[in-house]
């Protein structure tokens, strides 16, 4: 095992089991006794990224049911729990909502549906359920988003940047949505800001992203690839600026089916899936689950306010309801990645 993979394996480790491990007698011995455990190892296992054709296959198994989020992510880390936490590893659920994206990326084409007001009205429904979420914003706004020959884009508007301005008072946290959610190629199946992008490319739009939105005072430690769609090859430059890197389905095709929360280099490796990953009428009956079985894990949840709104929020009314009490806030995460990533691997014991 290379010591890249050990480290990774081990910071996932920590990330799962918490400050508990701390205090279980499987732990007492440092970060290396984690590993003993069977379980543990299975569910951390530093997975390399898998070929084409496998990539090609759980995409497939994905679509069919057969790659699931509760069987390939929930049951192995609620196994690893409690191997180590015994009775402890019961605990609710801890539900990272993050949210696609503001300003919308049909703001400019289609203001009335998803400007700037419908958003408030959105906010609304989030605060005052109690609810904390994590925004995707986006620097600048797009003419005909999924037109790869267009090139026309406006800065944020003024009430786009005051209402930016109000939502950390609502336990609100940033992510970097790219620059413009513009695609590079007309495909559906290939809709990416990011794919083929060199690295000097890729850096430069990440730096023009960051400098647009710092008069703001955003300084965001996540990253969520608009389209959910970035090569493997720039990883590490993301994980170089970012704390977390987060994904969805369609990044199954690119990196592959991965574990979620799990350590990938120097950022945390957070993709969402199906049921998690949807329309609010689709997570519920899934966060009821993680409710009830009580595996005590972060389960990242993806929403986009865009879609609540052309269902009128009924949906996303029932949803809040049932997670609210059990919505983590984004900065308890970043304070647990960073705990996860302190020291670097330990010494066997």
């Amino acid at each position: 095992m290379s010591e890249r993979s050990r480290t990774d394996e081990l910071r996932s480790a920590r990330l799962l089991l918490g400050p508990d491990a701390a205090s279980s007698a499987a732990s007492s011995a440092q970060g290396g006794e984690l590993l003993r455990s069977r379980a543990v190892r299975a569910a951390v296992r530093s997975r390399p990224l898998p070929p084409a054709p496998v990539r090609f296959l759980q995409r497939v198994q994905r679509k069919r049911g057969r790659l699931d989020y509760e069987r390939a992510v929930v049951d192995p880390l609620d196994a690893a729990r409690r191997a180590v936490l015994g009775a402890a590893a019961q605990a609710p659920p801890r539900f990272l909502i993050r949210v696609d994206e503001f300003p919308h990326y049909l703001a400019w084409d289609d203001p009335t549906r998803y400007g700037t007001e419908r958003y408030r009205r959105f906010h609304a429904l989030m605060a005052g359920a109690g609810v904390p979420y994590l925004i995707a914003v986006l620097p600048r706004v797009s003419h005909d988003a999924l037109n790869p020959e267009e090139s026309r884009w406006r800065a944020l508007s003024d009430d786009e940047r005051a209402l930016l301005a109000e939502l950390p008072a609502d336990r609100v946290a940033f992510g970097l949505h790219g620059l413009d959610h513009r695609t590079r190629f007309a495909s559906p199946r290939r809709h990416s800001e990011l794919c083929g992008l060199d690295r000097a490319a890729t850096e430069a739009l990440l730096d023009q992203g960051f400098a647009e939105l710092a008069p703001l005072g955003i300084a965001p430690e996540v990253f969520v690839a608009p389209y959910n769609r970035f090569d493997a090859a720039q990883y590490d430059i993301l994980a170089r600026r970012f704390a977390v890197v987060t994904g969805g389905p369609e990044s199954v095709g690119l990196l592959g089916f991965q574990r979620t929360p799990v350590w990938r280099g120097e950022a945390v490796y957070l993709p969402s899936y199906h049921p998690l990953y949807g329309h609010a009428r689709e997570v519920l009956p899934a966060a009821q689950r993680l409710i009830e079985r009580r595996a005590g894990l972060w389960a990242p949840i993806v929403l986009h306010w865009g879609w609540e709104a052309d269902e009128d929020w009924q949906a996303l009314e029932r949803l809040l309801e049932t997670i609210a009490p059990y919505a983590a806030d984004w900065e308890d995460f970043l304070a647990a990645v960073r705990a996860s990533g302190a020291g670097g691997a330990c010494e066997e014991s």
